[in-house]
């Protein structure tokens, strides 16, 4: 079972709006807060994000080797179909419109969506 993830992030509460918000929905509950960073949690399983003076780099670039995208258990499908409609006002933008809601074949609903720093989600519907 996955213990964690962390997310390097140019700008923290800007992460923290958007993750927050998703993450909100997608049943996980506010973890842990420092001054560089949050986390959110379900269950053993938490996610981080962090604004390191470590980073080499501003910017997350999905395509390159590394975290292309996390996928997450996002309920019914008329609950997949809510979070990809709200999720613009929330700065996730969708990927792959014009196939949605079956991008990942014709037996898959789901929602492929990234945020402002360029982190990839796949909201799969149960």
């Amino acid at each position: 079972m996955l213990h964690h993830i962390e997310l390097w992030v140019p700008d923290l509460a800007r992460a923290c709006d958007e993750w927050g918000w998703l993450l909100g929905r997608l049943g996980y509950l506010p973890y842990q807060e420092w001054a560089a960073g949050r986390s959110w949690r379900l269950g053993p399983t938490y996610l981080v994000v962090e604004q390191s003076p470590a980073m080499s780099s501003g910017t997350h670039d999905r395509m390159r080797p590394g975290l292309n995208h996390l996928a997450f258990h996002a309920g019914s499908p008329a609950h997949v179909d809510e979070l990809a409609e709200a999720a613009p006002a929330h700065g996730w933008s969708p990927l792959f419109a014009e196939r949605y809601p079956h991008a990942g074949g014709p037996q898959h609903h789901a929602a492929y969506l990234a945020n402002s720093d360029g982190f990839e989600v796949e909201l799969v519907a149960d």
